[in-house]
């Protein structure tokens, strides 16, 4: 991700017209939907080709027909050929505004790209160095993606590691993900004995 691209989060991507009056249609991006309805200006743009542009919202609401998706109305938008020239744009809002995870949560930004470093699991004998070469964590690889499992399936996310042996899939479990400091991009893990193996099927 660029550093212009790490300013701001995208909360959705509009999809077509809605209606005549110049609404559209958005695809959310977000866990926290509900938020978008009280916004009174937000940015629209491709965080990835230039600076966005300020835009007063005058209304948003979550539709019930579609799941996932907003109406968004913006200001000096009041035709279907308004509407249309936003086709395509994100809605975005600066990464200062995005919301405030509780403690042990994280966003997916935030894990990719993060190096993740293997713990010994044990305890190596005692050496004339508290600092054996034993025990300090390997690097195994960086996130390259975070799967989920289905909707409404219950289950742990994965983090997909980029590894010199291939693809690792590590489950984002306190008892394995001992240690995720998103400000250093480093994840320590625990790996159960058999994770390997079983990624190797």
């Amino acid at each position: 991700m660029s550093g212009q691209s790490q300013r701001w989060v995208a909360v959705a991507h509009i999809l077509r017209p809605r209606g005549n009056k110049g609404e559209v249609a958005a695809e959310l991006l977000t866990d926290f939907p509900q938020r978008l309805t009280g916004l009174r200006e937000v940015f629209l743009g491709d965080a990835a080709k230039g600076e966005p542009r300020r835009v007063a919202l005058q209304s948003c609401w979550l539709s019930q027909n579609h799941p996932g998706q907003a109406v968004f109305h913006f200001e000096n938008s009041s035709s279907i050929n308004d509407a249309e020239k936003l086709r395509g744009l994100d809605v975005l809002l600066p990464i200062e505004q995005r919301v405030t995870l509780p403690a042990g949560q994280y966003f997916i930004s935030e894990l990719m790209g993060c190096a993740v470093f293997e713990c010994a699991r044990e305890a190596p004998p005692v050496a004339s160095s508290p600092c054996s070469m034993s025990a300090a964590p390997q690097l195994l690889g960086s996130v390259a993606d975070v799967q989920f499992t289905g909707e409404g399936v219950a289950g742990t996310p994965l983090l997909v590691v980029d590894t010199r042996q291939g693809e690792l899939l590590i489950p984002l479990a306190e008892d394995i993900c001992k240690r995720i400091d998103p400000a250093t991009r480093r994840i320590d893990v625990l790996l159960p004995e058999g994770l390997r193996e079983l990624n190797s099927q």
